[in-house]
């Protein structure tokens, strides 16, 4: 299978507001950017949703997939077993469940690791992230953020 390499980030204009992913999926000589925007949302959500959006991009199963990503929300809850520890306590008191459990539905289709890198370090592929997530919160189409708008009417 091949090696693929997703490169993320989320951003929100306010937490919550206005917000957007960018991703950047490379492998051998193909890549491919991603990202949307939507109206109001958290900067967690996003770093979170880009993270899923890549792979749920990625349609073979079994790819070795190494992403980066610049947030320690996602990186340390899944490298550092958190977020298996949540399902089994139910996601009690913890947010964005809705966004962990769709996370979790794609993640054992891939052998998935993740490397936190420093943001706005001078990493390009990060920054392009970066540029990709701004650009889809300030500029659209927003589409609405159901989960997280259901839970803070």
């Amino acid at each position: 299978m091949a090696n693929i390499l997703v490169y993320t980030d989320g951003s929100s204009r306010g937490n919550p507001g206005p917000g957007g992913y960018g991703a950047v999926l490379i492998s051998g000589e193909h890549r491919k950017e991603l990202s949307q925007g939507f109206r109001l949302t958290t900067n967690n959500r996003m770093e979170l949703l880009s993270v899923i959006v890549a792979l749920e991009t990625v349609k073979d199963r079994g790819h070795n997939v190494l992403v980066y990503s610049d947030s320690k929300y996602v990186v340390d809850a899944v490298e550092k077993n958190w977020v298996f520890g949540w399902v089994k306590k139910g996601f009690k008191g913890k947010k964005n469940e809705d966004l962990w459990r769709r996370f979790l539905n794609i993640y054992p289709k891939h052998n998935v690791k993740f490397v936190w890198v420093k943001g706005h370090a001078g990493n390009k592929e990060n920054e392009r992230c970066d540029v990709l997530a701004v650009h889809a919160a300030l500029n659209g189409p927003l589409k609405i953020d159901d989960g997280f708008e259901r839970a803070n009417p």
